[in-house]
């Protein structure tokens, strides 16, 4: 039996609207959990007091110095005891995911199984930063949790000032507009900068993050200091019989009001016998017409990656979007894969070496200059990086022709 409910009227109205609310989700727990019963008393708490109660402290497994999110409680009595102690300690893993977050069902049974024994079994799949959350654990059992856990072929993932828990869509296992391996992509990336994952070292957070295509169902351009996007470089393919099966059952007035006039670039057009004309020098690859015409458009067939650097939330200079440092680069082979591997840890390098303290790597490239860190990094400078056109007309050209000339060499020379 557990200890009885607490009094939590404010809670209580929480499940009183049309939606799911989480305060039942936290009710269904405490039925036989003492934890959760007084998780819910100091909740309650802290919406009748608008004050939250929850302060950090140091909480670790052998050998790793992130990972664990402590919480201890501050509400306490006249007696400095907690006034709600099954929850005076309700510290949260962070567990990497499988990329693409696959699993079976008898993997999610036994991670529940494991949390029910050691844990609170309240648990998220998945936290912003990609991880499943063990929340509620007391640090008795941390140890515990994470050594089953662990048994069970998972890792910790980041916490503090480290390398993140990357994050890579559902991609090429099941998705049709992937145009790379972006579960091959993202666990290059975290294995080459693993000690930086599990030893916070930096001066603050970064994150990897692998979307498919331009669709970015991870958010990484606004979310990752590092986002690898997937696209291609010849042209779109138009079935143009589906096109017209398209049109056929739309209307042309449907597909011209949600096709083609939405196309950001004027790159569409809709001829007179129903097919579609792209204008491909001019496409961005938004994946707009894509998303509306799934049977007849798809991505082309040069498929690679886009490198974007610096997004991030707000902070000190608000929020940022990625910027451009690699417009494409294949991500086929073996060699493709480590010069992945090669880039993504000389960025990381680099802002360990360059950043301040709490500053994030689009603040760093904010404050020096996107010049000296493609220089750093050893990219050479690309039209296709470029952020914002210029603002001032006078531009000069009389040495247009010798630097067009390098430019070209340089490309010839390339790889991507």
């Amino acid at each position: 039996m557990t200890k009885p409910m607490h009094d939590t009227p404010m809670l209580d109205q929480l499940e009183g609207g049309p939606w799911p609310s989480f305060v039942t989700g936290l009710k269904r727990l405490a039925k036989d959990n003492d934890m959760m019963v007084d998780l819910l008393g100091q909740l309650e708490t802290s919406y009748e007091t608008r004050k939250g109660y929850w302060k950090g402290g140091t909480v670790g497994v052998i050998g790793y110095g992130g990972g664990i999110i402590p919480r201890f409680t501050e509400l306490k009595d006249e007696n400095n005891k907690p006034m709600f102690p099954a929850a005076a300690e309700f510290h949260t893993l962070r567990v990497i995911p499988p990329p693409g977050m696959h699993y079976d069902t008898k993997t999610i049974r036994h991670l529940c199984d494991i949390w029910e024994k050691y844990g609170s079994g309240l648990i998220a799949f998945h936290g912003q930063s990609g991880d499943i959350m063990f929340q509620g654990c007391t640090t008795e059992n941390v140890q515990k949790a994470f050594d089953e856990i662990n048994k069970a072929g998972f890792d910790l993932g980041g916490a503090g000032p480290a390398v993140r828990t990357g994050m890579s869509c559902v991609g090429a296992a099941r998705c049709e507009q992937s145009c790379y391996d972006e579960a091959r992509a993202m666990r290059t990336c975290v294995n080459a900068n693993l000690d930086d994952m599990h030893r916070p070292a930096l001066p603050y957070k970064l994150k990897f993050k692998a979307s498919g295509c331009a669709n970015d169902c991870m958010n990484s351009i606004q979310r990752a200091d590092v986002a690898m996007i997937g696209t291609w470089r010849d042209d779109m393919k138009v079935d143009q019989d589906e096109v017209k099966a398209f049109v056929a059952r739309k209307g042309r007035k449907y597909t011209i009001d949600n096709v083609i006039t939405r196309c950001p670039t004027q790159a569409l057009s809709l001829n007179d016998d129903d097919t579609l004309s792209v204008d491909n020098h001019n496409c961005v690859r938004c994946m707009h017409c894509i998303n509306v015409m799934t049977k007849a458009l798809s991505p082309g067939d040069d498929r690679g990656v886009s490198i974007l650097v610096g997004g991030k939330r707000t902070l000190k200079i608000g929020d940022l979007m990625g910027t451009v440092v690699v417009p494409f680069h294949k991500l086929e082979t073996d060699e493709d894969y480590e010069w992945l591997e090669e880039l993504s840890t000389t960025i990381l390098d680099f802002f360990a070496e360059n950043a301040l303290e709490h500053e994030r790597t689009g603040e760093m490239i904010e404050r020096i200059g996107l010049i000296n860190f493609l220089e750093g990094i050893g990219l050479e400078i690309e039209p296709e990086m470029i952020s914002q056109p210029r603002t001032n007309p006078y531009v000069r050209t009389d040495d247009w022709d010798e630097q067009a000339a390098k430019w070209n060499e340089r490309k010839a020379g390339t790889t991507h």
